[in-house]
């Protein structure tokens, strides 16, 4: 496994990290899946306090606290439950943030949160006094590092101009390659890491049947599927391509992916492994279209 810096935070970031978010908490293969991943040279672990109620923070904590110093542990805050846990809302106060931390601690059963990341928010937000609650978790210890978990461009460019954010979580894919149009190079420049999510597009870039996918209908998608597959040969793990696509920006630190099985996971860890042939990797690209985001910009 190779490693990556997460923008200017100082931290380096497995290129292949675990999205825990499907994890069920009361499976003990949960367990397994974590600490496979661990073996397997993954060191981030990427959850939210939103998923499960919190109980998927306790679920990363029961497989990683007797490895606490060995990973990076990230999660999210800003989505709050009703009482009736029905549905949320989305609370984004310094207040909030302030008080949110704390009960993702006990959930995650640690002092400190290597990455916390907003999960969400418009520029309706109060930035500023969002970044002022990051800074002061910052300057006492309980976190390494923040960054947000957001697609929107307009977004992104008020925290990189404003902030220390890490990293950005955002969509990226050979599906969704609206990231290359205005963000890429943009968070490059700034020393902001990329954590990519969805580089295996719901698993239709795996081996999922086609269905409709963002501004793909479901025989565009099939269409997609059938090209990139002329570029594996046989025994090729069908995760490589796709994988390798997201990595192969120097803007990206980690793909963050999930599994829900051991299976799973090891196909993503060999595709990783065994990454096609540079001059594949550069045909898949002429696949998909570069496309650009037309809200929020």
């Amino acid at each position: 496994m190779k490693y990556r810096k997460l923008g200017t935070s100082g931290l380096d970031t497995s290129e292949i990290a675990l999205g825990c978010m499907s994890l069920k908490p009361d499976d003990p293969a949960s367990i397994d899946i974590i600490r496979h991943a661990m073996e397997s040279g993954i060191n981030y672990f990427d959850t939210a306090d939103l998923y499960q109620f919190g109980e998927n923070e306790k679920l990363v904590a029961k497989a990683l606290s007797t490895q606490r110093k060995e990973v990076l542990i990230g999660t999210k805050v800003g989505n709050r439950w009703h009482a009736d846990k029905k549905g949320w809302e989305w609370e984004a106060s310094k207040e909030y943030i302030l008080k949110a931390i704390d009960a993702s601690l006990a959930r995650l059963q640690t002092d400190y949160i290597d990455l916390y990341q907003l999960h969400g928010g418009t520029v309706d937000d109060p930035i500023d006094e969002i970044i002022e609650a990051f800074e002061m978790l910052i300057d006492s210890g309980k976190i390494r590092a923040y960054g947000i978990s957001s697609i929107r461009p307009n977004v992104i460019r008020q925290y990189a101009g404003k902030s220390n954010i890490a990293s950005v979580m955002m969509q990226y894919s050979l599906l969704d390659r609206r990231p290359e149009e205005q963000c890429l190079d943009f968070l490059a420049e700034h020393g902001i890491g990329v954590l990519a999510r969805g580089s295996l597009g719901k698993g239709l870039l795996v081996n999922k049947s086609a269905i409709p996918y963002l501004d793909f209908t479901e025989a565009e998608v099939a269409t997609i599927q059938t090209e990139i597959a002329k570029y594996s040969k046989p025994g090729d793990y069908l995760t490589s391509l796709p994988l390798s696509f997201s990595l192969s920006s120097s803007a990206v630190s980690s793909a963050v992916v999930g599994a829900s099985s051991l299976a799973q996971l090891d196909e993503i860890i060999n595709g990783y492994q065994n990454p096609p042939e540079a001059r594949a990797l550069e045909s898949a690209k002429s696949i998909t279209p570069n496309s650009v985001y037309t809200q929020h910009r």
